[in-house]
């Protein structure tokens, strides 16, 4: 076939072989892109584009990587039809029309992808990340080059000939110009056809780096009502136990007795942008080589950067007797429980079925606040109480959190509810991991209107028609014009959305209450509202979930009161 405006006698038009990475070290972090065009008769490569990308996030990176292959394609052949060939399953499927594009910082990029070639003129295919070492390659030599301060050169390369693909055509250096660096995304691609002319490359643009990173899309409910299952949930986790304290205090509602890629080995022995491989919900440190680049999400190194292995920090350490003198054994038992608290984390976050190339999850450690004066008595206490502290049980429950934080960490950020109790039990843990607090004020709990500081039973004493209405229907009021668990749910909704994009990639911890979270834990199962009253959230209870750029979430722990004994 011939492309728009083609020649009638210039023949058919020339098929190319566009093969594309991005990677970031950190996620975000220090990102960068490799391209490659070739001739789809004879494999031959016509040219590269390489760059580095300052801080951005993987996907990002994959997609400034489509967008400079594409134009280096154009640039040697605008009538020409281009085959697409990568590794990341996201931009394939969006950029094939299958998985909608939510995120704003997507959309610009697949647009200005789109508007390379006319539609019709390219298609899109998945292939395994071993079969896209080529641009693998060149996205490491350009993350290689930003990290030493230097631009990548297309006379340094030798991803070409270390991919094995020169057999095929021309070799990497027989003459011909390699693409130079392009900035893939805004002023096209700095890109040179093999012409035999040395020096044809252009001068590699300036590293740039977009103002926010990439985000996971808006995440939807799989699974518990008909819909399709997630593909990412780990398979056999399960909930954890629910022994502990058991004393939830009515903010859920009613008593408790109705529930209140291993990635390619890059030009450095590092590890390419992708890998999900041991990752936890709320824990787990993974190692790195130096150089690597490792998607930062759920059981990633903290912002100092990866380390070695499950290390608890000194702290924590001295917490448990392990710098006591002559404490050998209490120093051996410390380190086995660290170690398996680390195993546990990492096997509940375990990866499960789904594509490794769809970047780290948005990870939300779910962790309700301790204990207060109410809790015990099983009193409702909302936003719209008198906002009690904690109790000296809830400040003990809260130091035991953090420890067990500490050990397993890997907690990126922290976000509170702006309640006293869950600021409180958020202080205690941030200043065991050196971390700062951001308020929310849609973490807060329901409004629970006239039963504020009521048990159960007082409320079904003096308002039974008004419980019974709620106790049936999710848009029902608490007495005095409460807070309905639909309005609550359509906030936490609202409030997950802005923290998916605000945290890509990362684990957060967020101190919240028990309808919140229970209402995350709902809307990730895709279960109806009544099912806030079959969970049991205890004080001080971790759960954690998960959400994918496909727009999959992923419940990994549920009420896991472990580190309470």
């Amino acid at each position: 076939m011939t492309g728009a405006g083609a020649d009638p006698e210039a023949g058919p038009a020339r098929e190319f072989v566009v093969e594309a990475d991005g990677g970031s070290r950190g996620n975000p972090g220090p990102a960068g892109y490799g391209a490659v065009v070739l001739d789809a008769a004879t494999g031959e490569t016509l040219a590269e584009a390489a760059e580095y990308l300052g801080v951005v996030t993987n996907n990002v990176a994959e997609y400034r990587g489509l967008v400079a292959g594409l134009r280096a394609a154009r640039e040697l052949d605008p009538d020409a039809t281009v085959r697409v060939r990568m590794d990341s399953k996201l931009v394939v499927e969006q950029m094939s029309g299958r998985w909608k594009i939510k995120h704003p910082d997507m959309k610009p990029l697949a647009a200005e992808a789109a508007r390379v070639f006319p539609p019709g003129r390219v298609t899109y295919e998945w292939i395994p990340r071993a079969e896209n070492k080529h641009a693998d390659r060149l996205a490491n030599e350009a993350m290689d080059a930003g990290a030493r301060g230097e631009r990548w050169s297309p006379s340094t390369s030798t991803a070409d000939l270390d991919t094995g693909r020169s057999a095929g055509g021309r070799t990497a250096t027989d003459g011909g110009a390699r693409a130079g660096s392009g900035t893939g995304a805004g002023t096209g691609a700095a890109s040179a056809a093999r012409t035999g002319a040395p020096g044809a490359a252009r001068p590699p643009a300036e590293p740039t780096t977009p103002a926010e990173p990439t985000t996971p899309a808006e995440p939807t409910a799989p699974g518990a009502t008909g819909s399709a299952a997630d593909p990412t949930a780990a398979p056999g986790a399960s909930a954890s136990d629910t022994a502990g304290t058991r004393g939830a205090e009515a903010d859920a509602g009613p008593p408790a007795a109705r529930g209140d890629a291993t990635g390619t080995p890059g030009p450095a022995g590092g590890r390419r942008a992708g890998a999900v491989e041991g990752q936890a919900a709320v824990g787990g440190a993974r190692s790195a080589s130096g150089g690597s680049a490792v998607r930062d999400g759920a059981g990633a190194a903290g912002p100092a950067g990866p380390e070695a292995g499950p290390r608890p920090d000194a702290a924590s350490e001295a917490a448990a007797g392990s710098g006591a003198p002559g404490s050998v054994g209490s120093s051996t038992t410390s380190q086995a429980a660290a170690s398996a608290d680390v195993r546990a984390a990492r096997t509940v976050a375990s990866p499960g079925w789904g594509p490794p190339d769809m970047g780290a999850p948005a990870t939300f450690v779910l962790l309700r606040h301790g204990e207060t004066p109410l809790t015990p008595q099983k009193r409702f206490s909302g936003s719209g109480g008198s906002d009690p502290s904690l109790s000296a049980a809830g400040r003990e429950q809260a130091e035991k959190v953090a420890a067990s934080l500490a050990r397993r960490g890997t907690v990126q950020a922290i976000v509170a509810s702006p309640l006293a109790r869950t600021r409180e039990t958020a202080g205690i843990v941030a200043a065991r991991l050196g971390l700062e607090v951001a308020v929310e004020d849609g973490l807060r709990e329901t409004d629970f209107g006239a039963w504020e500081g009521l048990t159960f039973g007082e409320v079904r004493e003096r308002y039974p028609d008004d419980l019974n209405a709620w106790l049936s229907s999710p848009d029902a009021e608490p007495t005095g014009g409460g807070e309905s668990f639909a309005a609550t749910g359509a906030r936490v909704a609202a409030t997950r959305d802005r923290l998916v994009a605000a945290y890509a990639g990362r684990t957060v911890l967020l101190v919240s209450h028990v309808t919140p979270i229970k209402t995350f834990v709902r809307l990730a199962l895709g279960a109806p509202p009544e099912s806030l009253f079959r969970m049991e959230l205890s004080a001080a209870s971790l759960s954690a979930v998960a959400y994918y750029a496909d727009g999959g979430a992923s419940v990994r722990l549920f009420n896991d009161t472990s580190h309470l004994r």
